[in-house]
């Protein structure tokens, strides 16, 4: 007798789901690589590109369970308004991540190519995020997988869930920035169909891809 076999699927995020979209967010932030003791704060990367997201909008968030209902193994995250997002940052998410986060902490034994002081600005600088084409494409979105997920098609199922659910709120097409260097990344989102926008630079590609 075997026992059962638990594979892994997509729902909706859960607020108990918040330490492993966390832990996702530090371990895939370097390039694609794990930033775990890159800053002197593992919090920095998910507190800029994470957990925001989670507390304005969990409603667009969506996870890979493991199987178990315990575990998440990746998750896609987005807003469906990038100017209301913006608006929220400023007066309900910056205030505190200045709070904690007043200026870099002591230098790592790592280099990063994005530095603390470049990362504590994003994270008191929400107007970053309003691209040019913002009003063409006001949502946006982060993807992260775990390296034991990628390959097995539930990136371009997570992206195609969030899709869905924006266009059934109206919203006719999202963007996404991305780590140049990660290349990876790069080949999965053309092969998704996504095209660089006019705003886009080699060092800081910005993508885009109607919902329908």
């Amino acid at each position: 007798m075997t026992g059962d076999v638990r594979l892994p699927f997509i729902r909706p995020y859960r607020p108990a789901d918040r330490d492993d979209v966390f832990e996702i967010c530090l371990r895939t932030a370097a390039g694609g690589g794990d930033a775990t003791g890159v800053y002197s704060d593992d919090a920095l990367m998910p507190e800029v590109f994470a957990l925001p997201y989670l507390e304005y909008a969990p409603e667009l968030a969506f996870v890979v369970d493991d199987g178990s209902g315990e575990r998440v193994l990746g998750y896609v995250i987005g807003v469906a308004d990038t100017r209301a997002f913006v608006e929220w940052w400023k007066r309900a998410w910056g205030p505190g991540f200045r709070e904690r986060h007043p200026a870099p902490g002591p230098p790592t034994e790592r280099d990063p190519g994005f530095t603390e002081a470049q990362l504590l600005a994003a994270g008191t600088d929400p107007d970053r995020m309003l691209i040019a084409e913002v009003d063409e494409y006001p949502a946006h979105l982060h993807i992260d997988l775990l390296p034991e997920l990628q390959g097995q098609g539930f990136g371009r199922r997570l992206i195609d869930t969030l899709r869905q659910a924006l266009a059934g709120r109206g919203v006719a097409a999202v963007h996404l920035g991305m780590d140049a260097a990660n290349t990876n990344a790069r080949a999965f989102y053309d092969r998704l169909g996504f095209h660089e926008l006019p705003s886009s630079r080699a060092d800081a590609p910005l993508l885009g891809i109607a919902t329908r």
